[in-house]
């Protein structure tokens, strides 16, 4: 029996005295680890990959990581007969506050983590459970998305990419966009039309296939940001092979899967719900003394702005430790999940534009350097916007809140072609 197989209450000094014994010395020191930890967008998440990469090469981190793998703490909300540990949003928030303030990495596989193989636990037949989970908690398979399609929108039913059935295989033509992690895919998971003569939400499929940049009949066109930066692409598939047993839930059936997978990005584990956390928090406290390096601490209408910032991410704390206490109790995220995100991702939008006040007339102007490089208040403020569209957009979130929580009648919706 492991140290760390105890009761909720009992794990958090299980955690702290688990990374005390395996955290290899000197790991913490590689690199500040908490900044990875933080949401892209955030001013404390500016880091090059090139020391990040450096850092994961390291024998230091490959022990560290195998020490991870030996005590499932890979991919640990996974059910124990997967390789996981079975943890729960309450147990997984430990493990990843403990973390952090012990400055170490939490070895994690991403979007094949939250998305993919959780997903594939739900839906997917037991060959394929057998297949491509492993691959996933050893990361030999790094994942990318391929949802979002110009003109579509938020509406993923409405997606055009086409995909027939041959020889075994799906072949499968059309666009993508706004496809984050592409650097570091080597496989990819796309939703596809295979039925075009059925409903929308019926004729589609989601099929997992290799991420072959310039092979497969796959083209990829980073997208530069008003940030300069070029973290998502457009993905152009022209006849890709995806084989018929990496159709995740049948045929047609792709969008239960969808929405599965959704469901995962958005709720999660508890992972994505702390990283915002540490990250605001983590953030707001920069931003006091930059107002502070400023000569602007004394400013009533800076004070009175920071006051809010410190209320609403202690709401949002609040609000997140009764939604863990929830399900401890045996609840389920819900429709909550929608305040959830859309509090913090408004609530950036203004602490951005409160930086930059705070910066005064010289954040008007991008930095000298080589492209004009931003400074780290101008970059958390433009990609502020970003979070009001990512994992669904403010309008989304507001239609699931009205709908869902408050039981307001639906939106209208504009029938098909009238516009």
């Amino acid at each position: 029996m492991s140290s760390l197989d105890v009761p909720t209450e009992q794990l958090r000094p299980r955690v702290r005295e688990w990374i005390a014994e395996n955290a290899p010395s000197g790991l913490a020191d590689l690199i500040d680890w908490r900044l990875r930890a933080d949401l892209p967008g955030s001013v404390s998440s500016l880091q090059s990959e090139s020391e990040l990469a450096a850092a994961h090469a390291h024998p230091l981190f490959k022990e560290w990581e195998q020490r991870c793998a030996q005590a499932r703490l890979i991919c640990p909300a996974w059910p124990v007969e997967y390789g996981g540990r079975g943890w729960d949003a309450p147990q997984m928030t430990i493990l990843d506050e403990e973390f952090y303030r012990a400055g170490v990495p939490r070895v994690d596989r991403v979007q094949g983590e939250s998305m993919v193989g959780p997903s594939i636990i739900l839906h997917g037949t037991e060959e394929q459970k057998a297949y491509y989970l492993p691959k996933i908690i050893s990361g030999e398979h790094r994942y990318c998305q391929g949802f979002s399609e110009p003109g579509s929108g938020s509406d993923l039913a409405s997606v055009r990419t086409r995909a027939v059935v041959q020889d075994g295989h799906l072949l499968i033509t059309g666009q993508k966009v706004w496809t984050s992690r592409f650097t570091t895919a080597n496989m990819i998971f796309v939703l596809c039309r295979t039925d075009p003569a059925a409903a929308k939400h019926r004729g589609l499929s989601y099929a997992i296939t290799e991420f072959t940049p310039g092979h497969n009949g796959i083209e990829v066109r980073p997208i530069q940001q008003m940030t300069g930066a070029e973290e998502f692409a457009e993905i152009f598939l022209d006849n890709t092979k995806a084989p018929l047993s990496g159709v995740i839930g049948g045929l047609g059936k792709g969008w239960q899967v969808v929405q599965s997978t959704l469901g995962f990005e958005r709720g999660g584990a508890g992972r994505a719900t702390t990283m915002v956390l540490q990250a605001r928090e983590r953030e707001l406290e920069q931003l006091i003394e930059f107002a502070r390096q400023q000569g602007r601490h004394r400013d009533p209408v800076v004070r009175r702005e920071l006051a809010w910032g410190k209320t609403q991410v202690t709401i949002m704390r609040s609000s997140w430790e009764r939604t863990v206490a929830e399900v401890a109790a045996g609840g389920q995220p819900g429709p909550q999940m929608s305040t959830w995100k859309l509090a913090w991702s408004e609530y950036h939008l203004r602490l951005g534009a409160l930086a930059l006040q705070i910066a005064g007339p010289a954040a008007m102007v991008r930095p000298p350097g080589p492209d004009y490089p931003l400074g780290p208040w101008q970059d958390a403020f433009l990609v502020a916007h970003s979070g009001t569209i990512y994992a669904g957009t403010s309008e989304v979130q507001r239609n699931i809140i009205g709908e869902h929580v408050l039981g307001l009648p639906r939106e209208p919706r504009v029938p098909e072609g009238q516009h």
